[in-house]
């Protein structure tokens, strides 16, 4: 049933709908279809196009209000930063103050000003004409450096210029002199490399500092400029603002142009040999540089190009001087200057050949080999530090420095005692009483000496006859201490040591006798004895020859012996000698002094000798000193012309003194003054002979300290600083010239007498010539070195270094290697010069050579030039940021270091068994 009523339900629609369609076409046509479909489209359309604004207009109402609550604001976009371009740029003003001084201000804004000229504005227009951004980079150079000046003004610099970049320099010279000292004992026959010595440099410098090594940045180039970027990016961090900083294209910039711009050039030049040793030269240009300083340098070179750029400037000039067309007084000169010229080849030809061949010599070594060596009596040595250092080393190893140490100790009471008396003598004239005090100390200094070293307790003792001491001990219970009171055991001491041939006999077979001679410059050098041709030369090389007595011999001259001596200043010439004009000529220019041309004529029974000498006023000076010390007689007799500090080289005076010289030269050789005093000859023939004449000490030598007690020796890996000594006082100066002289001179390899004698000496110097005030003077002095005027100063030194009349300088040409080797020549010879006599008659001339040279030598390798730079930068931002970490910061940036890692391996491979047996 449900089924046929949907069946009748479906035909009743259909029919209805049939019947419709049929009506409706027949009414309306066959075009009412379109129309209907046209109807309802646009009915549709209609509602969703009003739909569409109604809903646009709702949504743009309820996304303002939404703008204003929750949502943050929305992108300006593209045409905002087209807004922006078109509008004009505004002038950024620029505070041209930076450090607070114009004086400095003003140079340092030229460097900031080319820096960027040349650096950034080159390239930097041809992307864009806006000054913005250049401006930009200036301003933020300039807030560096004003936060840097105000950060130097609140330093106190005195500790650095005078402690720090002392120990720096003293403990980067012991490093090079361990390397130099590791090379020479790997093989002795084999010479190292420049390479070797550097490797060997780091190594050693590794073992000392612990925790830091440089030899990245100082032997790579990539290494060393990341170095340095990483260095600026930490400073840019400390001097700018944050908003500066966080600028990550500024902060590229300007850290690129302090690495590469500015840091890096400096450093390339500072650490450049061939400028230090010109700058060395620069700086010593008064001084003159004389020929025994030239030939020494010559003899001592071990570097075949240094010697064979000498010998072609002497064959150039050699081809120049026989081009000549000369005649009359003219030719002699020629001629001279010629022969100089040849013996400089003919040395300089003959010491290529030895190290050439590999048959390099030891002079000290085999000294013993060629001839007879110089005689110095005993009395010479015990008044002379340099011989007496090594006779107290050979008394050490004999055992018989109980009688050395006495002897010396007996001098030194006697000076004090002669002194004290003398006081109190004259203030008892002057009505002050102080009679049984200043015995008591000298009883209490006499009791001292006779327990620690007379008395049966004494550990060592001094063996002498009982009856000499038990007349001391009577004399020391029973009456006053005199000076002389140890005379009798005194003599008999030295008699002792002069006669015993466990002492003075046998040290001199020993080999520290002849290194003794060669620091007194009175070894003869073997290498020099004889050419192939036959012709001899000279100990001091003077192609002229020389008399070369023994002081053996001379000592045992005589007033019987049938030997007369005459002498006369036959003429006066300056001398500023040039080491390329090795005639030595005079020059108008520079410093020059008077020396005196001495005609000496020596007659015997069988020969008669003539020769020529050269002093100057000071030699005359000291050999009075020294001969009325040992002469007192003569001081009431000898009258040496007084000195004259201004117009001291007018001719008229030089005349006068050349005559006042020669009356004392006639009064001395006289056969009367030589009969009264007999042992004087020795010391005129020393004076007289052709020989660079060597100085005394005057007073110093006599006043022997008592015995020091031999300390211990330093550390052998550690920093120089580490070794101040503490019983020195808090003096500024005393401390950095002990610690330069140790390291220079290897002095803390030398026993404690000579070293305290050279803290007294300093002491001495220092008192006599600022008193108490030169700890204030060097106060003042670093005040002066921070002052305004000198670092405005050194910037315009810097600017004109790197700009030249405001243009960028070229890069500068490498100079031909026989200059760089001509110059190295030049500067070691200057180095020598001006060395003092004083200094080699304290610590020994072969001792004076080895430490200027090893520290010239030292200066040659541009590797440790960059790190002794290097460490002087570190220095100085540990004392400029000295609440920041620099030094932990340093030691990251090294810690790639190849030699680090080698000696980390190594601690672990030395520490391993020690925790396995844990």
């Amino acid at each position: 049933m449900k089924k046929l009523r949907l069946r009748e339900t479906s035909l009743s629609i259909w029919g209805w709908g049939s019947l419709g369609i049929v009506l409706s076409l027949i009414t309306f046509g066959p075009f009412v279809i379109f129309y209907l479909a046209f109807y309802i489209l646009c009915f549709v359309g209609g509602g969703f196009v009003v739909t569409l604004l109604f809903g646009k207009t709702n949504s743009e109402k309820y996304l303002e209000q939404c703008e204003h609550s929750f949502l943050p604001p929305t992108s300006t976009g593209i045409p905002k930063c087209l807004e922006e371009m078109k509008r004009e740029a505004r002038t950024i003003k620029i505070d041209r103050r930076l450090t607070g001084a114009n004086i400095i201000d003003e140079p340092l804004q030229q460097v900031i000003q080319f820096s960027l000229r040349d650096y950034v504005q080159y390239w930097y227009y041809t992307l864009s004409d806006d000054e913005s951004f250049l401006l930009e980079i200036r301003q933020t150079l300039q807030n560096a450096l004003i936060q840097f000046a105000t950060r130097s003004k609140e330093i106190d610099w005195q500790p650095y210029f005078t402690t720090r970049i002392v120990d720096d320099f003293g403990t980067h010279l012991r490093v090079f002199r361990k390397a130099q000292q590791k090379i020479t004992e790997k093989d002795d026959q084999v010479k190292g490399s420049a390479e070797d010595l550097v490797d060997t440099f780091f190594e050693v410098e590794v073992e000392m500092e612990k925790h830091v090594c440089r030899d990245l940045v100082c032997t790579s180039p990539k290494d060393e400029e990341g170095f340095l970027r990483d260095l600026c990016e930490v400073l840019l961090y400390l001097l700018l603002p944050p908003g500066d900083f966080q600028n990550k294209i500024m902060r590229y910039f300007v850290r690129e142009i302090l690495a590469r711009g500015v840091l890096l050039p400096l450093i390339n030049q500072l650490s450049d040999p061939d400028y230090i040793n010109q700058y060395v030269i620069w700086m010593i240009r008064d001084s003159n540089c004389n020929y025994e300083a030239f030939m020494n340098i010559i003899k001592l070179s071990d570097n075949i190009g240094e010697l064979e750029a000498v010998r072609d400037k002497a064959a150039e000039e050699l081809q120049y001087l026989r081009s000549l067309d000369t005649a009359g007084d003219d030719i002699n000169t020629i001629k001279n200057q010629i022969n100089s010229l040849l013996f400089v080849k003919k040395v300089c030809d003959s010491r290529i050949q030895r190290l050439q061949s590999g048959k390099e010599i030891n002079t000290v070594k085999l000294a013993a080999n060629f001839g007879k060596l110089c005689t110095v009596p005993l009395d010479s040595i015990l008044v002379d530090n340099v011989a007496l250092q090594f006779f107290m080393d050979y008394m050490q190893q004999t055992g018989g420095q109980a009688h050395l140490f006495f002897w010396m100790t007996v001098e030194g009471y006697r000076v004090t005692a002669q002194q004290q008396l003398e006081v109190l003598l004259s203030r008892q004239k002057d009505g002050k009483h102080q009679t049984n005090q200043t015995k008591g100390l000298l009883r209490a200094a006499a009791v001292g000496i006779y327990e620690q070293y007379l008395s049966e307790k004494a550990s060592p003792r001094v063996t002498v006859d009982d009856y000499l001491v038990a007349k001391l001990a009577d004399t020391l219970n029973h009456e006053d201490p005199t000076p002389e009171i140890f005379d009798d055991i005194q003599r008999k001491v030295y008699e002792l040591m002069l006669r015993d041939e466990r002492f003075y006999p046998s040290f001199r077979q020993n080999a520290l006798y002849v290194r003794m001679l060669a620091e007194l410059d009175m070894l003869k050098d073997p290498s020099f004895r004889g050419s192939d041709d036959g012709d001899g030369e000279s100990f001091n090389g003077s192609p002229t020859g020389s008399i070369n007595l023994s002081l053996d011999d001379l000592s045992n001259v005589s007033s019987d012996d049938l030997v007369q001596l005459h002498a006369y200043i036959s003429d006066t010439v300056c001398a500023d000698y040039d080491p390329y004009a090795v005639a030595g000529v005079c020059n108008d220019h520079g410093k020059t002094y008077a020396l005196y041309a001495i005609t000496v004529h020596r007659r015997n029974l069988n020969s008669e000798e003539m020769w020529k000498t050269y002093r100057r006023y000071s030699d005359f000076h000291d050999f009075h000193m020294r001969i009325t010390e040992q002469f007192e007689n003569l001081s009431s007799i000898l009258k040496l012309p007084g000195k004259k500090t201004f117009n001291n080289m007018d001719r008229d005076f030089l005349e006068k003194r050349k005559k006042d010289l020669n009356a004392y030269l006639q009064l001395l050789l006289t056969p009367e003054m030589m009969k009264a005093s007999p042992a004087l000859a020795h010391y005129v023939y020393d004076f007289l002979e052709n020989k660079a004449y060597s100085k005394g000490k005057g007073d110093f030598a006599r006043k022997v300290p008592p015995l020091i007690p031999k300390t211990d020796s330093d550390p052998e890996h550690c920093r120089v600083s580490a070794q101040l000594d503490d019983t020195v006082d808090d003096n500024i100066p005393l401390r950095v010239m002990l610690l330069l002289m140790d390291e220079v001179f290897d002095l803390k390899e030398r026993n404690q007498w000579l070293r305290r004698n050279i803290k007294n000496l300093l002491q001495q110097l220092i008192r006599a010539t600022y008193g108490d005030t030169i700890n204030r003077k060097i106060v003042d002095h670093v005040d002066w070195m921070t002052s305004p005027e000198q670092v405005a100063d050194l910037v315009k030194r810097f600017r004109e270094a790197f700009w030249p009349n405001g243009i960028l300088a070229e890069t500068v040409p490498c100079r031909d290697k026989a200059i760089r080797m001509r110059t190295r020549v030049a500067g070691k010879t200057k180095l020598l010069s001006i060395m003092p006599d004083e200094l080699k008659h304290i610590i020994g001339a072969e001792t004076t050579r080895k430490g200027i040279l090893r520290v010239f030598e030292m200066f040659q390798h541009n590797q440790l030039n960059r790190r002794m730079v290097y460490v002087f930068l570190e220095g100085f931002l540990e004392t400029l940021f000295p609440q920041y970490k620099f030094r932990e910061l340093f030691n990251k940036l090294h810690s790639r270091s190849k030699q680090m890692q080698k000696y980390k391996q190594k601690l672990q491979t030395t520490q391993a068994p020690s925790l396995q047996k844990r």
